[in-house]
């Protein structure tokens, strides 16, 4: 059953909170990486949700399993930005990992869909 709504759906729900989170860790990295790695965490992490709703209001399960598919690829571009901010020393270690935990959790349930819809598609 496909919800009326994407923003029912808890995946979206939870990569819009780690959006806001992202970008509001953001506001402290140094000034010299607003139009560099801040631009690049806040693009990768909007991207997620933002995938996740443009996909949902497409015509076909074809389409939005490529929006899926697009914000998987973010997810990845976020956690590897995120890894090299805590190793540059812009974000503490224990944030990176809670992140990186949030991020899992939210990849878990994207891959979820991405499953459920693949069987959904594969049964016609």
């Amino acid at each position: 059953m496909r919800l009326n709504n994407y923003r029912e759906l808890k995946v979206w729900q939870a990569s819009m909170e780690l959006a806001q989170q992202i970008y509001r860790l953001t506001t402290n990295f140094p000034k010299e990486e607003t139009y560099g790695l801040v631009s690049q965490i806040r693009r990768a992490a909007v991207s997620i949700p933002s995938n996740i709703a443009e996909g949902h209001t497409r015509e076909s399960t074809k389409e939005f399993l490529h929006h899926i598919s697009v914000s998987l690829g973010s997810f990845a571009e976020l956690e590897t930005q995120f890894i090299l901010s805590g190793k540059l020393g812009y974000v503490e270690a224990q944030t990176v990992d809670s992140i990186l935990l949030k991020l899992d959790e939210a990849g878990k349930m994207l891959r979820g869909l991405q499953k459920s819809l693949k069987s959904k598609l594969s049964n016609g």
